[in-house]
């Protein structure tokens, strides 16, 4: 919690202690404040209250609400290659990666030797991020990669299938 009250500035004791404060002298009347170093658990509600001496009808009155979402990139994904890739066979390719905030989409490509795209639903419904590559063929094979992404950033990890 940030006060100003009769000229002085008082932060309560917490993690943001360090990283918060007012982003303009407090006699501007503009109260907004920064944080620096934001991490995911800075997200949300915060809570502004204005009241002013000696007026008991606006005490509880004059409060602004504001929600902060902290993004979070994707972290680097896990690409794995799960069944033999034999001629005939079946495998599916698997990707996860263990942050991000919004919840990122994944998209897999093969990049060599020539780009093709996979988008839903060549991916597979069970999970996001598996691609079920059937009844594979030598032309099948080649670098494919996993795509991460959402708002914050993205990531990729790649897998060389060798039929």
């Amino acid at each position: 919690i940030l006060t100003y009250l009769d000229g002085v500035v008082k932060v309560e004791e917490s993690e943001l202690k360090p990283r918060v404060g007012f982003l303009y002298p407090v006699l501007t009347h503009n109260i907004s404040v920064f944080i620096n170093a934001t991490r995911e658990r800075d997200s949300g509600q915060y809570m502004c209250t204005v009241n002013v001496v000696d007026d008991v009808t606006s005490t509880g009155k004059n409060i602004g609400v504001i929600n902060l979402t902290v993004l979070v990139p994707p972290a680097t994904p896990a690409c794995q290659l799960h069944g033999n890739p034999a001629v005939g066979a079946n495998v599916t390719l698997s990707c996860s990666s263990e942050k991000g905030k919004p919840s990122p989409t994944y998209q897999w490509q093969r990049t060599a030797p020539t780009l093709q795209v996979f988008f839903p639903p060549a991916q597979g419904k069970v999970a996001k991020g598996t691609l079920k590559l059937s009844n594979l063929s030598l032309e099948m094979s080649g670098l494919y990669v996993c795509v991460v992404e959402n708002r914050a950033g993205s990531a990729e990890c790649s897998i060389v299938l060798e039929v």
